[in-house]
């Protein structure tokens, strides 16, 4: 899960304009400068280009929930990429 970690931790990147994100699984939006419901949508988006995934609605407004970070994002991403 490192490299998907890696390979995530690009997008939030070129998404959020900040070549210093260093992503841990305890992150969460309030944790990068900018992440709000539009950033969100825009990462989604990025994320589901980048690796041939769809999310469904519900996956991605329980990624806004309580609790949830973005440990729960890559545990997501793998589900869907079959390595999880």
């Amino acid at each position: 899960m490192d490299e998907l970690r890696a390979q995530l931790q690009e997008v939030f990147r070129e998404v959020f304009d900040d070549e210093e994100i260093a992503l841990r699984d305890e992150m969460t939006g309030n944790d990068i400068e900018g992440w709000d419901s539009l950033m969100h949508l825009n990462l989604i988006i990025a994320v589901e280009s980048r690796f041939g995934v769809k999310f469904a609605t519900s996956e991605i407004s329980n990624l806004r929930n309580d609790g949830e970070n973005v440990g729960s994002m890559v545990s997501l991403l793998a589900k869907k990429l079959g390595r999880g």
